[in-house]
């Protein structure tokens, strides 16, 4: 008994020391944003815009804080604050029109940059003299708050408005991986022709953008760094960045399982495991569970049927795509014909992922066409990076 009682002792220190090392780890980033002190001066008696979600928080006086109420403690002039999809709040599901509002509270507009104004229009910005750019982006293609960034940068150009994109990190930043978005398929959710998974912060896309002209003329940026962060540092995000995306897990599938979206399996919306399972009431499988309308989700695929399919919350943390369970998925379900939607190849970007999978590829095979793409991909991304 006492040596049993020793056993779990040393297993309980070595757990809390592997949890200490990693808060210390975690805690020792700095953020773009807690770095006042840089960013501050310029600002200065200006008008400011801010771009930001309430996963724009930072620490502060031993506490955590959302941006716009740092500023305003600081007496800056915050004009407008414009909020991506989800909303300011992020509390909306994907694909919910999101109409301009206002914070009585703190006294601005809250401008929409999802529908139909997508980008920030000349007279959203008329009163402006700077901006300020916060999201928590998650390192994949179509996770649309990439798209704003590049609408963003491209508003600011138009209006010759410097724009401060205070960095983040990518909690998929560790790998790139998938095909290359091909130019006929540019779209809000893929807005650069670059691969599903890029590895990179918002700031270094930002400067990607401008370095490689893709946007009409060059915007006036400041990235505002991190300090001690690495692309290959596992960061448990505050917040979750969008309903949908509840913890680290569900981060790190989503590149994975998104792709599912386009097809008739379900990836958990209308249950509390979103992007950490997935399933269809025509799969066999003794894992099973009941899409219901929930705060992700008003109205989920296949809402109230019983889904057969995979608990994926136990996979080691993915430094690749991983199109296993997409091919499975597709031999599985009896209905062939029906398995990929009309949208399936802008999601992907490409439509080459479709016809090699109803053409029995194999992964291996599939991988491999990504790779002279993926190379000719690394070697831009190399001139950008800011962070090892």
């Amino acid at each position: 008994m006492k040596k049993f009682l020793i056993i779990i002792k040393l297993i309980f220190l070595l757990q809390v020391h592997a949890l200490f090392s990693n808060f210390q780890e975690v805690e020792s980033i700095i953020l773009g944003a807690e770095s006042v002190e840089e960013f501050i001066p310029f600002l200065k008696n200006k008008k400011i815009g801010l771009v930001s979600n309430s996963s724009s928080i930072i620490r502060s006086d031993y506490k955590k804080v959302h941006l716009l109420d740092t500023l305003i403690k600081l007496n800056q002039k915050i004009k407008a604050v414009f909020a991506p999809e989800h909303g300011f709040l992020s509390d909306k599901e994907n694909g919910a029109l999101i109409k301009n509002d206002f914070d009585f509270k703190r006294n601005v507009n809250i401008y929409s940059l999802y529908g139909k104004n997508k980008k920030p229009s000349p007279n959203q910005l008329k009163d402006i003299d700077i901006m300020l750019f916060d999201l928590q982006d998650v390192g994949a293609r179509f996770y649309t708050y990439l798209s704003t960034l590049y609408y963003t940068m491209e508003a600011c150009a138009e209006n010759k408005i410097p724009l401060i994109i205070l960095d983040r990190p990518n909690p998929n930043g560790h790998y790139v991986d998938g095909p290359i978005l091909e130019k006929k398929f540019l779209s809000f959710i893929g807005i650069l022709e670059i691969p599903i998974v890029h590895g990179m912060t918002l700031g270094e896309i930002a400067k990607m953008i401008n370095g490689e002209n893709l946007i009409n003329s060059k915007c006036e940026i400041k990235v505002i760094k991190m300090k001690n962060y690495n692309h290959n540092l596992q960061f448990d995000l505050p917040l979750p960045p969008s309903p949908n995306l509840p913890n680290k897990i569900s981060i790190n599938l989503y590149p994975s399982l998104c792709l599912f979206e386009q097809t008739p399996v379900s990836i958990g919306r209308g249950t509390n495991l979103q992007f950490q399972i997935f399933g269809n009431p025509k799969f066999e499988s003794t894992f099973s569970f009941v899409p219901k309308p929930n705060f992700g989700s008003q109205n989920p695929k296949h809402n109230g049927t019983v889904c057969f399919g995979k608990d994926l919350r136990l996979t080691e943390r993915l430094s690749k795509i991983e199109i296993k369970w997409l091919i499975d998925a597709y031999n599985e379900y009896p209905e062939k014909n029906k398995f990929f939607s009309s949208r399936f190849s802008l999601l992907a970007g490409t439509e080459s992922l479709e016809q090699q999978i109803k053409n029995n590829w194999s992964e291996k095979e599939i991988r491999e066409s990504w790779e002279s793409g993926l190379k000719k991909f690394k070697k831009l991304r190399k001139k950008y990076l800011l962070y090892p």
